[in-house]
């Protein structure tokens, strides 16, 4: 395990060369260890090599979101290895173009397996390990919880459902110390673009990371 005694990790579960890494990357430039997690091994190592690069204290750990036990036993790895977390970002997501009545079964579960289920496995394996007790959870959350879209309809309802849990964790846990948050995204992130480029968006997480107490909120919608 390093050396962690001026910041607690931060790990980031879901992420690729867009969102995920520029959380990392804004977490890492704020003094913290970050464990850089998903499911695509090469790109992960790559995206951990650029940050140690850097000079910043980086893993890459590879799983499945949709996998409960692999999350679970890579999450507390992770925490083993870079020390009891101060935030967890569950910005893993599962999306494609469905309509209503065009969804079978198996398709509802692959959706809700990574939307939903792994945002409660990973809360419920790094809240315990948080800190002092006391840290941030941040679910990338999305427009579509506010106004579902019948052309991506599981991804709709599992950002509705992920915005009702993030909800009700954070009224659960607030007392404890713990800061839960759902960062509502409303509209696609694209590069260069001066509200949507990945960097901008990810500044908004360290700042609702290091917001006092008496300023904490269940969801903070972007822009």
């Amino acid at each position: 395990m390093i050396d962690v005694s001026e910041k607690g990790s931060a790990l980031i579960v879901g992420v690729g060369p867009g969102l995920g890494v520029a959380v990392a990357r804004a977490f890492a430039e704020a003094g913290h260890p970050v464990a850089l997690i998903g499911r695509t091994g090469g790109t992960l190592k790559e995206l951990a090599g650029q940050l140690q690069a850097e000079g910043h204290v980086a893993r890459d750990y590879q799983a499945d979101a949709a996998d409960a036990e692999q999350l679970g036993s890579v999450l507390d790895l992770a925490v083993a290895e870079l020390g009891a977390p101060e935030a967890l970002v569950y910005n893993a997501a599962y999306g494609r173009p469905d309509t209503p009545t065009a969804v079978s079964p198996e398709g509802w579960a692959d959706s809700l397996a990574v939307n939903v289920i792994g945002a409660t496995v990973a809360a419920g394996h790094v809240i315990p390990a948080f800190r002092g007790g006391r840290g941030t959870v941040l679910f990338t959350g999305g427009g579509f919880a506010l106004a579902p879209s019948p052309d991506y309809t599981t991804l709709s309802v599992g950002k509705a459902a992920l915005r009702a849990y993030a909800h009700a964790l954070h009224e659960e846990q607030r007392e404890a110390g713990v800061h839960v948050t759902t960062v509502t995204i409303r509209g696609f992130i694209s590069p260069g673009d001066e509200r949507f480029d990945s960097a901008a968006i990810a500044k908004v997480y360290l700042e609702l990371h290091r917001r006092p107490r008496d300023q904490w909120q269940a969801e903070y919608v972007y822009p």
